[in-house]
């Protein structure tokens, strides 16, 4: 689809740049070893990017692995056509083991209830070891019990071991993750002792770039992947050697303009008045949408390059905007909530900031029936 078209019929729509995509896959295939491989983590929507056309594209490029949340993403992943292994980084219930070993995908293992379900499904799996998230995984001291069970019931396709570092993010207080990688590869050694040898896994976005001897057999990248650093800190700290790009914009349009006198309240409670005559416009998106409610009257956009700020409260289906010192603001003029317009962007960091969550929430959280124009 062509991008000048691609708004044709839409009220709003997200646009993924896959010159950006590509950019990025390959600053972390130059940033890991090169024994490394590459996990594409796809879960919850491709972080809101599209679940089917990210994971496609990601394949295309030369990922190893595709991470996802649930057996119901990896079995839409196959049935699209996706080749590559895939991981099912959360819990499996116990009636969908049968469709893992159908659909060929990995299964996390964390619990010794799971575990006991292998004796009769034979699905491939990576055991999930708690260093001290304390999410999912076995403990350390439960290894030695996993190890006997693995061996006594003679259990095949044990295919990878991995944990989950809770504060890679933080570069200034690297210790607790140290200690973390350290327990790990204590308990790696044993796995390889009993006889096993499988894919060993540590480091997610945070972990590759700051502690690059976590990266090991595999990492699993993900908020990467998409432009975005895991956090403030590993952007001040790793930005200017990465120079990651996001790789979404989300844009609606102008759909009523009005004049309005001095005294106007405006939205829902009439929340906000107007101290002078001004001009407003509105935007057939809300909160339903995945703009956050909490951005009422802070919020701002781009039309026609220049911000506007939100008026009132925002409302499930529709927002108001201060277009009064925007010149030339008509009906289908486009919109941009998140991306560039001219000189100006309003980034998906700054929303999160505004809106005091963080990037993940802010891309994953916005509607998957919205159009996704990948281009």
């Amino acid at each position: 689809m062509k991008l000048k078209n691609a708004h044709d019929g839409l009220r709003t729509w997200l646009e993924i740049d896959e010159e950006k995509v590509a950019h990025n896959y390959h600053v972390f295939r130059k940033l890991l070893d090169k024994k490394t491989k590459l996990l594409a983590v796809v879960k919850s929507n491709a972080y809101g990017h599209d679940l089917f056309q990210f994971a496609k594209l990601q394949e295309k490029l030369g990922a190893d692995w595709l991470g996802v949340d649930s057996i119901v993403e990896g079995e839409a992943l196959r049935d699209f056509g996706i080749k590559i292994p895939i991981l099912v980084l959360g819990y499996t219930l116990p009636e969908k083991f049968a469709e893992a070993v159908k659909y060929n995908l990995s299964l996390t293992i964390s619990s010794f209830e799971n575990l006991e379900l292998l004796k009769k499904w034979p699905a491939k799996f990576h055991l999930k070891i708690d260093t001290g998230m304390h999410r999912q995984g076995f403990l350390p001291t439960q290894i030695d019990k996993v190890l006997k069970f693995l061996q006594k019931n003679k259990i095949k396709n044990f295919e990878g071991i991995y944990t989950h570092f809770p504060a890679a993010k933080n570069p200034a207080f690297p210790n607790e993750t140290r200690a973390q990688l350290k327990q790990f590869l204590e308990v790696t050694e044993l796995a390889r002792k009993a006889g096993f040898h499988p894919l060993s896994h540590a480091a997610a976005t945070s972990g590759a770039i700051v502690f690059p001897e976590s990266q090991l057999d595999l990492a699993r990248i993900g908020i990467g992947l998409y432009g975005f650093y895991p956090s403030k800190e590993v952007a001040a700290g790793f930005q200017k050697k990465l120079n990651l790009r996001p790789v979404l914009s989300w844009k609606s349009i102008v759909s009523e303009v009005k004049n309005l006198p001095a005294g106007s309240k405006l939205g829902y409670d009439g929340t906000e008045k107007l101290a002078v005559a001004g001009k407003i416009a509105i935007c057939p998106i809300g909160y339903w949408h995945g703009y956050p409610r909490s951005l009422s009257s802070i919020g701002k956009v781009l039309i026609r390059g220049q911000f506007a700020k939100i008026l009132g409260r925002i409302s499930m289906d529709m927002i108001i905007v201060d277009v009064s010192t925007v010149k030339g603001v008509r009906v289908g003029n486009i919109v941009t909530l998140i991306g560039q317009d001219g000189k100006n962007k309003m980034t998906a960091d700054e929303l999160s900031n505004l809106s005091d969550t963080v990037n993940y929430e802010t891309v994953t959280q916005l509607n998957p029936l919205m159009k996704r124009v990948y281009f």
